[in-house]
């Protein structure tokens, strides 16, 4: 490879690790637009609205699907205890790789797969349930029946007392909520590009 080309590969690599969140983010929605609920990141109002219930003194595991590039991310880890874990599953490989790169913090576990098998991935990683668990995943464009079945497991994964919170842009995700918690409480964030949907689902 001559010395120009090299150089080129070198300037292209350098590019994908120091692009920025929107870019990241701006390519995911295009390359995965059904799995991203929306082309714009959450607002910090939205983010701190949604994790404002948590009882953080009594988390040890947390778990968000779909963390896309970190949106959440350090809100989380600036409230979770020192020996928490944040275990953030995404099907998509270059948000997976960019949460890696981009957060220095040993409780943050990026794992690649697909948020239907949360049970699996938390044995894995040693814990035999979460205390929460956070979706931005669009549940209204899933495709069929995966988003019953990501319901019907973080209701398994979750231990009593635990929530599943799910911010959405309509109120489809409620009736997959239903199914399993019963106890729903539910607020719009309308400080949010589009306006946000905001449900906890309570393991009684």
């Amino acid at each position: 490879m001559t010395d120009s080309r090299i150089a080129l590969s070198s300037a292209s690599s350098r590019d994908r690790r120091t692009a920025s969140p929107w870019a990241m983010f701006l390519a995911g929605f295009l390359k995965h637009p059904v799995m991203v609920g929306s082309v714009i990141p959450s607002s910090r109002r939205l983010i701190d609205r949604m994790l404002a219930p948590i009882d953080w003194s009594a988390t040890r595991l947390f778990v968000e699907y779909g963390p896309g590039v970190g949106t959440f991310s350090q809100a989380i880890l600036d409230r979770l205890p020192a020996d928490g874990t944040y275990v953030a599953i995404d099907t998509n490989p270059d948000f997976v790789r960019y949460l890696r790169q981009t957060f220095a913090d040993r409780r943050l576990v990026a794992v690649k797969g697909s948020a239907a098998d949360v049970e699996e991935i938390i044995a894995g990683h040693g814990f035999a349930s979460a205390d929460y668990v956070l979706s931005g995943l669009p549940f209204s464009t899933l495709p069929p029946g995966v988003g019953a079945a990501i319901a019907a497991a973080t209701h398994r994964a979750v231990r009593p007392g635990g929530a599943f919170l799910a911010y959405q842009f309509t109120p489809r995700v409620r009736d997959f909520l239903a199914a399993h918690f019963v106890r729903i409480d539910h607020a719009m964030e309308w400080w949010n590009v589009p306006p946000a949907q905001l449900y906890w689902g309570w393991k009684d």
